[in-house]
């Protein structure tokens, strides 16, 4: 057997008999110079930095283009930290799961350090070991992985949040929320000669460099208003010449540990494949499972220098072009696929992603909604090739049946998500000069099903568990007196609300000729038990191309 934390290079022939492939730089050599000079710090230690972050810089430390590792700062989970990162002696047994079954391992060793940071008002010893990371001059960039959820300073009536609200009002002495403390450890920095610094979100949203500086700013000016810190502090984090904020868009399906997975490693002969459930929820395994296919596009704007990313696959462009990326995933080519078999995933109790692309009419849904209504208004990139792109997620990614993703995990807070899945393709049908939003068939079909997955009922007629949605309460009121079994019934009155509703769709749904379409495929489905799968196999047999 095989442990994490023997030594790769005494025992690199034990290892690659599993397959595994093992660093060839110095461990400890590695360390220690990270600590001596740090360059890159990165916030949150999940299962996505340790497949695709963590990846990056071995690939460029094995390239001799990076001679130092990542420090890891989690604000979240304590367990994180202590068990999985210090636990196995902060390496990681990346698992590539291909769609045709075979596996690339690959255990990296460049996490130098990993520190849990959160709660400083509780334990600062982690945020003051980063005040001092912060205040060297060698730090480069700090990139980030804490979902979009992490970013967030006020609730949904605008109001901060009573952490934000308590740190705005204490200081920087010992935060609570970790963009708090962000601004903290920039106030760090400042004082310490205000070099200049990038700081990299990675998660999966759009915009989502701009949605970091606000937060940053928003706290370093309530800060000032309340005395603790100088106009010229506030200057500092607002020149993006000293602070940076480039924009990303990131691609990579890493789903949590796979039970599969983690079995067949205990086969092979690796001791440490056990999957670890923290306190926090946190799935987590010394070893993370994900995709072969990943992109990475990012903003090249990097006032103190950086890494050679690009020797590392990453797309190094400018502002308008990761835009651009990041539309045509999230508008055309990746996302509204993605949420079409989640919506229909959940109500029709599929357990996974590949095996709904196994069916064959979920499979031309999705390839009606990419290629014929989307590809036509999506704007190209020139980086990433759209029409390819769309190719490799409908025959390679999602068939995949390694990567154990679910419907109900992407189906969680699908409210949120509408207005960019489906009403900027919407917009871009109704700014054509040369196409109409009635042309659309497929967008509203699965708007429709949406209508009916919010009734929590399945096409068996018997209640289902919906994912979680921070407007689920008010969204299922409304349509909770709807009658199942009753397609005469008025919809409107209780639909209306929802598809009006800008903020949730991006448009009027009426304005643009679209709601009453929606209305009467919602109805379709209320007929009885099997109507939602008749429903789509009949609009795919009157509306769909032929794209054999």
């Amino acid at each position: 057997m095989v442990k994490i934390t023997d030594d790769y290079i005494a025992n690199k022939d034990t290892f690659t008999n599993l397959g595994i492939n093992v660093p060839t730089y110095d461990e400890k050599e590695l360390v220690a110079k990270t600590l001596a000079a740090p360059r890159w710090v990165h916030f949150g230690g999940g299962n996505l930095f340790r497949a695709f972050h963590a990846a990056i810089a071995n690939t460029l430390i094995e390239k001799g283009e990076l001679d130092t590792g990542i420090i890891v700062a989690d604000t979240y989970d304590d367990t994180l930290v202590n068990q999985v990162y210090k636990g196995f002696d902060n390496r990681i047994l990346r698992v590539v799961t291909k769609a045709d079954g075979t596996k690339d391992l690959h255990l990296f060793a460049d996490v130098a350090q990993a520190l849990f940071a959160g709660r400083a008002n509780e334990d600062p010893t982690g945020y003051n070991q980063l005040k001092e990371i912060f205040t060297k001059d060698s730090l480069q960039l700090a990139t980030f992985s804490i979902t979009e959820k992490g970013y967030v300073l006020k609730d949904p009536a605008g109001n901060f949040f009573a952490p934000v609200q308590r740190d705005i009002e204490n200081g920087p002495a010992q935060p609570e929320n970790n963009m708090a403390l962000l601004v903290g450890l920039l106030l760090a920095r400042f004082e310490a000669g205000a070099k200049p610094l990038t700081l990299l979100s990675t998660d999966n949203f759009s915009q989502n460099g701009d949605k970091l500086r606000d937060s940053v700013i928003t706290i370093a000016k309530a800060w000032q208003e309340h005395g603790f810190v100088e106009q010229a502090f506030v200057n500092y984090v607002s020149d993006e010449s000293r602070v940076a904020f480039p924009l990303s868009m990131i691609d990579r399906i890493t789903p949590n540990p796979s039970e599969s997975v983690s079995a067949d490693l205990q086969k092979l002969g690796f001791e440490d494949a056990h999957i670890i459930h923290t306190p926090k929820k946190t799935n987590i395994a010394a070893f993370v499972n994900t995709e072969e296919a990943h992109y990475l596009v990012v903003e090249d704007k990097f006032p103190n220098g950086r890494p050679k990313f690009e020797d590392a696959g990453v797309l190094m462009t400018d502002r308008d072009t990761v835009n651009l990326a990041d539309e045509m995933k999230v508008t055309t080519c990746l996302n509204p696929l993605h949420t079409a078999l989640a919506v229909y995933g959940s109500i029709l109790h599929f357990k996974s992603i590949s095996s709904e692309v196994e069916n064959a009419s979920l499979r031309n849904l999705i390839k009606q909604i990419g290629y014929v209504e989307g590809l036509p208004v999506v704007k190209d990139p020139k980086v990433i090739n759209p029409q390819e792109f769309i190719d490799e997620l409908v025959t390679k990614r999602l068939p995949n049946p390694y990567i154990p993703d679910t419907p109900q995990r992407i189906a969680t807070d699908t409210s949120q998500k509408m207005a960019i899945r489906y009403g900027v393709t919407i917009k871009h049908y109704v700014d054509a000069a040369d196409r109409e939003p009635s042309q659309l068939n497929f967008i509203p079909l699965v708007i429709a099903t949406w209508l009916r997955y919010l009734m929590a009922i399945d096409d068996n007629g018997e209640s289902f568990e919906p994912s979680p949605d921070p407007l689920w309460d008010d969204l299922h009121a409304k349509v909770a007196e709807i009658e199942f079994g009753n397609v005469d019934q008025d919809v409107h009155a209780a639909v209306k609300d929802i598809l009006s509703n800008k903020a949730i769709f991006g448009v009027d749904l009426y304005e643009v000729g679209l709601g009453e379409k929606i209305e009467a495929d919602f109805k379709l489905m209320l007929a009885g038990k099997g109507s939602i799968q008749s429903t789509l196999d009949d609009m795919l047999q009157k509306y769909g191309k032929n794209l054999d």
